[in-house]
């Protein structure tokens, strides 16, 4: 018999933007929050807030990891210390669901691959945007044949969060998230999940990136993320990561065989007015295509040449069968980010309980390996100006 998911008790290294979202998505699968993980102060505050019994201030983990009450741990803190705090839940025995990317580097991310493949514990990163309904249903159909052979995919994921110089947030510093930024932090969303309905991994790709805010201002202390500092308590800094970019990929051949070879191209923002999470793409074969926008995620545009177009709702014919288990609600009763982030815990803790017998769809390390992996090969493109392979 499975584990009933609430005997699963889980601990949150980070108390940022993202560590609410993963704390509400587990309170809403019934599953135990009974630790919490930051600075002093911040770690207090969200235990209060939330009602969680175990705090550990300055950062230590190591002792979060030590606690009997906890069996998942979640990493939604700054980028460089992902893999430490990784390898050491591993050791500790505990099951990782980490933010991606996963790591700053290939080499680094590399050993968590290892880790992982020695342990007997679940190991996932969190690349949510596979558990859309939309995504779903979008991969079943590319499975089947019904698109024909795919051509080729096109889109964008457009922010503009950090369009004015004073906005401003640890991951614009290249020595806390990485040396990629926009293509780094929503870039690899827009891939993973691209590669995650088309069943292949990007092999080689083309970029060009640019800084338009060669310096920016930010607070003298500590700031959260989407919180705004008054520019007289703001200091001048040379930005060392990315505003926006052009991708062009090309993927490998797939499960399947329905998209082999598959050409795409991406543009990438975080200076983007008007745009405050636009993930979107289009793909295209020769049957037909298919087009989804996170910002309106219970529809899929079904596109044909010889017959009517056609809108797929979420829970309506056409648009249900395939994503059985993976969407709570009626047709017409939205589902959306907070959905998505429940439905990948959900994923990752039936994995855990039935002792590795529930499917497995969520990013994996090799996964996220992956990912940093064409980071790099992104940053060398845009430097060489040539098609590199990841």
């Amino acid at each position: 018999m499975p584990l009933p998911l609430h005997h699963l008790r889980a601990g949150i290294i980070g108390t940022g933007f993202i560590a609410p979202v993963h704390i509400e998505a587990l309170r809403r699968l019934g599953i135990q929050v009974t630790a919490i993980c930051g600075s002093t102060k911040a770690a207090k505050a969200t235990a209060d807030q939330w009602g969680i019994p175990e705090v550990y201030g300055d950062y230590d983990y190591a002792a979060m990891y030590r606690s009997p009450n906890v069996d998942v741990v979640h990493i939604t803190s700054p980028n460089r210390v992902h893999v430490e705090q990784s390898l050491a839940a591993l050791a500790a025995g505990k099951h990782v669901i980490c933010e991606k990317p996963l790591g700053m580097t290939s080499e680094e991310t590399a050993l968590c691959v290892a880790a992982a493949a020695k342990s007997d514990r679940v190991f996932a990163v969190n690349y949510m945007c596979r558990y859309f309904p939309a995504i779903l249903q979008m991969r079943a159909m590319i499975e089947r044949g019904e698109l024909g052979r795919i051509i080729h995919v096109q889109g964008h994921f457009f922010q503009d969060w950090l369009l004015h110089e004073t906005d401003y947030n640890w991951r614009v510093l290249a020595s806390e998230g990485g040396k990629l930024r926009a293509v780094g932090d929503i870039g690899t969303h827009w891939i993973d999940a691209v590669s995650f309905v088309l069943g292949a991994k990007a092999e080689s790709v083309f970029a060009t990136l640019e800084t338009f805010h060669k310096q920016r201002l930010r607070p003298k202390g500590e700031v959260q993320t989407f919180t705004k500092a008054d520019p007289a308590d703001m200091e001048p800094y040379e930005v060392d990561t990315e505003d926006f970019g052009s991708v062009l990929l090309k993927f490998g051949k797939s499960a399947h065989g329905h998209a082999d070879g598959v050409h795409a191209s991406a543009a990438i923002s975080q200076v983007a007015a008007g745009w405050k999470c636009s993930l979107y793409f289009g793909i295209y074969g020769t049957k037909g295509s298919v087009q989804w926008e996170l910002q309106e995620p219970n529809h899929i545009v079904l596109g044909r040449r010889d017959e009517p177009n056609q809108i797929l709702q979420r829970n309506t014919p056409g648009f249900d069968k395939d994503i059985a288990g993976y969407t709570d609600y009626p047709g017409g009763h939205p589902e959306g980010f907070s959905d998505a982030h429940k439905m990948h815990y959900r994923a990752v803790y039936e994995r855990i309980a039935s002792g590795g017998k529930s499917p497995a769809l969520f990013a994996s390390a090799e996964d996220g390996h992956h990912e940093v992996k064409l980071c790099e090969a992104i940053l060398k493109s845009h430097e060489k100006q040539t098609w590199v392979k990841a």
